[in-house]
């Protein structure tokens, strides 16, 4: 009685090893500790600065809707300051600069041209559809960055994502 034939085999790294040190090597790049990121960009140095001031500008205009609507109902800083300081941190932190340390203290001059609702809970509805709306953008955007800023981004974006469910909140 003859024996089976071996099961075929072939010579070399099997899938499964070439998956994994795959999923590895995209870990490792993924997580290194490059801080200048005009090195992994590949030339593109300007398209990571262009998205650095673009995230910047929008927390700056973010932080004007915060402001405006603070001006308009005062009675919302206790809940809005907290998430306002988080939207003054981001925008320092892509470059920018922040407003007023207090939107209750003085508002600003741009403030004051943004239309605020007529409502509170519309207001309410209003800074949380444009946390929302930022988070989206910010989060397809992250896509096409090099590590650390799209990281930063993604933070950023979580947390904007955070401010629009706080914002809803009550509204349930």
């Amino acid at each position: 009685m003859p024996f089976p034939p071996p099961p075929r085999t072939l010579p070399g790294p099997r899938r499964r090893s070439l998956l994994a040190s795959a999923a590895g090597a995209a870990l490792l790049a993924g997580c290194s500790g490059n801080a200048d990121d005009s090195e992994t960009t590949g030339g593109s140095e300007s398209a990571a600065e262009h998205a650095r001031a673009r995230a910047a500008a929008d927390s700056r205009t973010l932080l004007q809707r915060y402001d405006a609507v603070l001006a308009a109902y005062p009675t919302l800083a206790e809940r809005l300051d907290p998430l306002r300081a988080e939207v003054v941190r981001h925008a320092t932190a892509f470059g920018g600069s922040g407003s007023t340390p207090s939107a209750t203290a003085t508002a600003s001059p741009s403030a004051s041209a943004t239309a605020v609702p007529a409502t509170a809970s519309d207001a309410l509805a209003g800074l949380a559809a444009a946390e929302r709306s930022l988070a989206d953008r910010r989060a397809k955007a992250l896509l096409d960055l090099p590590g650390e800023l799209a990281r930063l981004l993604a933070s950023v974006a979580a947390a904007g994502a955070a401010h629009a469910y706080l914002l809803t909140e009550d509204a349930k």
